[in-house]
């Protein structure tokens, strides 16, 4: 064992991992799409590290813009206007088409999916928040409550009014439903969705928050028809729509914010993780015009000491710039094609994949274990660490990723070739045969 692992293993705790369980790999080196470990093995990058390395490793335009605002005004206090802070904010704005909107900034996922929260709630004045189970807006103490899987247990019990709905899964749906078309689908998720509301009491519900494209739950991407029904839903009963576009955002399905794939306006977008592609923190919420005019003449409780932060606004500032200077929104649209096509290509030849859901470069492959389509592990339960050793054969072929439940995540860099991805799926598909010997 290195001693840099022997170290990591002794120091550090790391995260979602039963400690004594875990190999953590060494990297010595990252670039473009790759990775390179302690003994100069190189890795495809195939999931964007957690999503949100969309413009790849080493991009010399972010790390500039980052020492250059370093040598200039490293921190300042949110309180204060300086110009890297006002011209992020405007360029996110612009990019969302939230005319006449404003951005309260943050340091990650979480904490903007925590402040949309204080925001929906002050805005209606009232207390009650809807979110999706299979989804996951972060753990702290009310992204947790938010989030609508196994990793919000330890949340509870928690701050009462955190109320969670079933979104669009036609694939695990009730045995009893029977859908003909795709608007069967919508009709019948949003019909759950209204009844709830009507449960719960509209007079009690702030908002309702979506991840605009599910993430690591499964890559579900909403029927056509749907996100529009939710809007009608949240006019009619004075409810916030709130889009977590923490990794759906910045590019990742071919458009700035996923939303707009959509015909739809959220009330509040959450971001972070592309909009610095991780090189430093930072996350937001962006307000449109009423709610961020209702902050006019009502004190906003809401703050963080680095909130802003002048290293992060820069880092956005230069990656706006680099998405544009690629013309990457084009390039997810092509490659995004290519990347369906090979999906398709491996659920028909593979026993062991039940669908492959994608849009853009933001793809899933849900495992299963017979033709019945159950899963191949339960939920919340893998004794067997079968998933584990599906994401230790990748690695070994140079693939990495990582899997949710019975998922396996591809969502590489944005910035990745056609041919570059034509290689990493061959490792793919490789593996997925050895899982389909797995399953007999």
């Amino acid at each position: 064992m290195s001693n840099i692992k022997e170290m990591s293993l002794k120091y550090n705790l790391h995260s979602w991992s039963a400690q004594k369980k875990i190999n953590p790999m060494v990297v010595t080196k990252a670039e473009g799409i790759y990775l390179w470990d302690e003994d100069g093995k190189q890795y495809y990058d195939m999931s964007a590290q957690l999503v949100n390395s969309n413009l790849g490793h080493g991009n010399k335009a972010v790390i500039q813009a980052i020492k250059d605002q370093a040598d200039k005004i490293p921190f300042i206090a949110p309180s204060y206007a300086i110009d890297v802070r006002s011209e992020a904010a405007k360029a996110i704005v612009e990019l969302s088409g939230l005319d006449g909107g404003k951005v309260f900034f943050t340091n990650a996922g979480a904490e903007s999916n925590e402040n949309a929260i204080k925001m929906a709630k002050a805005y209606t004045g009232k207390w009650k928040v809807f979110s999706m189970y299979r989804s996951y807006h972060g753990s702290s103490a009310g992204a947790g409550s938010l989030t609508g899987e196994p990793r919000r247990f330890l949340n509870e019990p928690g701050v009462p009014g955190f109320i969670k709905y079933d979104g669009p899964y036609p694939y695990r749906a009730p045995k009893a439903c029977k859908f003909e078309t795709e608007a069967d689908v919508t009709a019948f998720y949003l019909e759950l969705l209204e009844n709830q509301i009507k449960y719960e009491g509209p007079a009690q519900i702030a908002a309702i928050f979506t991840e605009t494209v599910v993430g690591s739950n499964g890559i579900l991407v909403p029927p056509k028809g749907y996100l529009e029904g939710m809007r009608a839903l949240c006019d009619k009963y004075n409810i916030v729509m709130v889009c977590d576009e923490v990794m759906a955002g910045w590019y990742r399905t071919g458009v700035p914010f996923a939303f707009q794939q959509f015909n739809v306006v959220p009330d509040l977008v959450t971001f972070a993780k592309g909009c610095t592609c991780g090189y430093v923190p930072l996350g937001g919420v962006i307000a449109c015009k009423k709610i961020a005019d209702h902050f006019d003449n009502n004190k906003m409780f809401l703050g963080l000491t680095y909130s802003a932060h002048p290293l992060g606004c820069a880092a956005t500032l230069a990656a706006i710039s680099e998405y544009k200077r690629l013309n990457i929104g084009d390039h997810v649209v092509k490659t995004g094609k290519i990347l369906g096509e090979l999906l398709e290509d491996i659920a028909k030849k593979h026993a062991c994949v039940g669908q492959a859901r994608y849009i853009g470069l933001f793809s899933a492959i849900e495992l299963v274990k017979d033709a019945s389509g159950a899963p191949i592990v339960s939920f919340n339960e893998d004794p067997q660490g079968v998933m584990g050793k599906v994401i230790g054969m990748l690695a070994a072929e140079g693939f990495l990723t990582y899997s949710h439940e019975n998922m396996v995540i591809v969502a590489p860099p944005l910035i990745i070739t056609e041919e570059e991805l034509r290689t990493a799926m061959k490792m793919l598909d490789k593996v997925l045969d050895s899982v389909d010997n797995m399953i007999k």
